[in-house]
């Protein structure tokens, strides 16, 4: 692995920040879940937000939770047996009203794990909790998570140029808007990790939500992420299609042609942007799937984990 200025400063930093031990723990499941801000997230004084979870189904197993409250922002590491030196930021949906995500890893980071990634998995807060970043809320957490996985990737085994971040449904919304302002200020510097860069080195979107404009928006995302009546400027800034910088990160995107909650004209909208700006992109639209790309289908692994590990490898992941 190739030794950067950037690995040598973001391996200065992990000393002094509150990392657990990789080798304290075994692979193949969560090492690690920890806060991703050093004391109580921006911009919560006077709210009264408490974590909270939530079962999604009468007959899931006790880890297929959701959270429609999170108070403090969280990592959960999944190590590789073997790591490779690549790393991956997995951003969960939920429409912007809750957060899908389980406290003992999900099965798509350990398949990642099995080809010696090493996952990151985001619980981020929400809108509707009253944050004085409102919609802008998620991404200071997303933005805050790179900067930590970069901050820590001596302590995890990675390299700090190799990370990527992917999201589905409305977490492909957040991992879009990750991807393209990255070098948004949304927060002011708390510490030396915020001296990093939070830009994803490739990013995937799987079954996004993108635009907030016009029929093609998820109605509900819209709503929780900025209200029922938003006006044109809002509706623009938060489409994550619009405006992307010429340094946004190579893009892959994936939608079901059946998908009955996001149309897949999320994507097709996403992926002629990306044309559009001349950023590195790939599209895949199957022809089923509903809203959700399977790692198994018919009994047999579905393309997509080999389709974006391609695209990734292909620009440097």
């Amino acid at each position: 692995m190739t030794i950067s200025r950037r690995t040598l400063l973001g391996a200065s930093m992990a000393a002094a920040l509150p990392l657990p031990s990789r080798a304290a723990v075994p692979s193949g499941g969560v090492a690690a879940r920890f806060p991703i801000w050093n004391g109580p997230a921006p911009g919560g004084e006077g709210l009264a937000v408490k974590d909270e979870f939530v079962m999604r189904s009468a007959n899931g197993g006790p880890d297929d939770i959701a959270w429609p409250h999170v108070a403090t922002p969280m990592l959960n590491v999944l190590p590789a047996a073997k790591p490779n030196g690549a790393a991956v930021l997995m951003i969960a949906g939920g429409g912007y009203a809750r957060v899908a995500l389980g406290r003992q890893g999900s099965s798509i980071s350990r398949m990642f794990n099995e080809r010696g990634v090493t996952a990151f998995e985001l619980l981020y807060r929400l809108p509707h909790d009253g944050w004085a970043a409102g919609p802008d809320a998620p991404l200071q957490d997303a933005q805050r998570a790179m900067r930590l996985i970069r901050a820590g990737a001596a302590t995890w085994g990675i390299d700090p140029d190799r990370i990527a971040a992917i999201g589905f449904s409305a977490g492909g919304h957040l991992a879009a808007r990750l991807a393209s302002r990255f070098a948004l200020e949304t927060y002011r510097p708390m510490d030396a990790t915020d001296r990093l860069s939070a830009r994803p080195r490739v990013a995937g979107l799987f079954f996004p939500v993108i635009t907030m404009a016009g029929d093609v928006a998820h109605a509900p995302s819209r709503r929780e992420l900025i209200g029922r009546t938003p006006d044109a400027a809002t509706i623009e800034r938060y489409s994550a299609e619009r405006d992307l910088p010429a340094d946004m990160p190579p893009t892959f995107v994936a939608h079901a042609a059946d998908d009955p909650v996001v149309k897949a004209a999320n994507s097709l909208t996403m992926f002629g942007a990306l044309q559009a700006a001349k950023i590195p992109s790939e599209l895949m639209i199957f022809e089923t799937g509903g809203h959700n790309l399977p790692l198994i289908e018919d009994g047999r692994p579905h393309p997509w984990p080999d389709l974006f590990d391609r695209f990734a490898k292909r620009h440097g992941w």
